[in-house]
């Protein structure tokens, strides 16, 4: 019998609009805020640092905001609890669209990794064990910044600190796109119109320009060299369509590369049910399992 009756809609309609006070605003003890990792045309690019209060030379997990890379800051962080599983948890920020379009928006995530990398010794985490997750729009760019290791356009020298690594150890991806070329055809109204999130993204259609679709798309960069990923999405997901899920899902099984999926029963983009509860223990294993020692 299906779970997505009136009931159980009116359940999850509550979990959604409640979902801000439901997520717990858990900090850790340790809290250096609004770090300054690179400065682009005049605007800095920040970060909040959280270190577990009692963990000694802790991995380290970067987290990356939503909001159709338009919106959203790094002071929203929807995994405070990171640290309460004893990993040091970095919530960055990046251009928006209405300040630059792509490859901006990974060239400055890739900057925070390798400033986190350089800064590992003065705040005492781990810069060998490296973890992203992010949600929505973070979601594209947690995978592509997992995905792109080593592939220079997707470098750029934001910040510098070119001797530092920006490759990542684990990928969690919470419902982010993952092919805007099979987006093209699925959900145009957010890559072929003017006011289309991704559209604003790449700057113009993705049909009309596939190879910088293809770069900007990580499906299209899994190589066999790629770190360990985790996909959560939502079965009943509008904004970005589970075929999204899928298609990286299918990349990294064609490539061998490990995987795992959760697909949310009634759930739509987002939501506390991503963020407690099991889906929480699924992030917190993945970490723990592709993070040790």
């Amino acid at each position: 019998m299906s779970h997505c009756g009136p009931r159980f809609f009116f359940l999850i309609l509550f979990v959604l609009v409640g979902s801000t006070s439901v997520i717990p605003a858990e900090e850790s003890r340790v809290v250096h805020k609004d770090l300054v990792f690179a400065t682009v045309d005049g605007t800095d690019l920040k970060l909040n640092l959280f270190l577990p209060d009692k963990a000694v030379h802790p991995p380290l997990v970067i987290y990356i905001h939503g909001g159709g890379w338009r919106n959203g800051s790094y002071q929203k962080n929807l995994v405070p609890w990171m640290t309460d599983h004893g990993f040091a948890l970095a919530s960055v920020s990046y251009r928006l669209t209405d300040k630059a379009t792509f490859p901006a928006q990974i060239h400055d995530v890739k900057a925070s990794v390798r400033w986190l990398r350089a800064h590992a010794e003065k705040y005492g985490f781990d810069a060998t064990r490296i973890g992203v997750c992010g949600t929505s729009a973070g979601g594209h760019l947690a995978m592509l910044l997992g995905m792109s290791g080593d592939v220079e356009a997707l470098e750029g020298n934001v910040g510098g600190q070119a001797d530092q690594s920006s490759r990542v150890q684990a990928v969690v991806n919470y419902y982010g796109p993952s092919d805007f070329v099979l987006r093209s055809k699925t959900q145009p109204a957010k890559t072929e119109s003017p006011d289309g999130s991704a559209y604003l993204l790449l700057n113009g259609k993705a049909s009309e320009q596939p190879d910088k679709a293809k770069l900007a798309s990580p499906a299209w960069q899994v190589s066999q060299d790629d770190p360990p990923l985790l996909i959560l999405h939502g079965e009943k997901d509008a904004t970005v369509f589970l075929d999204q899920a899928e298609r990286i899902r299918d990349a990294y099984d064609a490539a061998g590369l490990p995987v795992a999926c959760h697909f949310q029963n009634c759930a739509g983009h987002g939501g506390a049910v991503f963020f407690q509860g099991p889906n929480r223990t699924r992030v917190v294993d993945f970490f723990s399992k592709h993070l040790s020692p």
